[in-house]
């Protein structure tokens, strides 16, 4: 009995156009960079610039939840969560590998959702331009 299989990967298409603009400075991101849980995430990618969390307790990271009408609005934490910096390069879901910065400038406007003043004073080693 033949089994076939392909060695071809699949290929995917990442509107990584804000990539560029969003990261203005870079002084510093978590060494070796985070594997993010996913769990309850739906959206294929997660865009440069997004808040990523982490959880004091069990020390997962995870991109900050989005909500509202339209999903277009970064969610509240929940217990035992703090800010953990943003997301330096647009990363495939189901390659969750992130580059996480915690010192340095952000292109808010290029952002993919509005930084809230909470989510910046959370971060205080970030400044949130523009």
């Amino acid at each position: 009995m033949a089994i076939s299989a392909s060695l071809n990967r699949d290929s995917y298409l990442v509107d990584n156009g804000n990539d560029g603009k969003v990261v203005i400075r870079n002084l510093a991101a978590i060494p070796g960079g985070v594997t993010l849980d996913m769990t309850g995430w739906t959206p294929d990618v997660i865009k440069a610039g997004h808040i990523i969390k982490h959880n004091t307790s069990t020390g997962v990271y995870a991109p900050l939840g989005i909500t509202g009408s339209n999903n277009d609005t970064y969610a509240s934490l929940e217990g035992n969560e703090e800010y953990a910096g943003v997301l330096i390069a647009s990363i495939l879901k189901d390659k969750p590998f992130a580059g996480v910065l915690t010192i340095g400038e952000i292109n808010a406007a290029a952002s993919p959702y509005a930084v809230t003043d909470t989510i910046k004073a959370g971060l205080p080693a970030i400044k949130f331009l523009y």
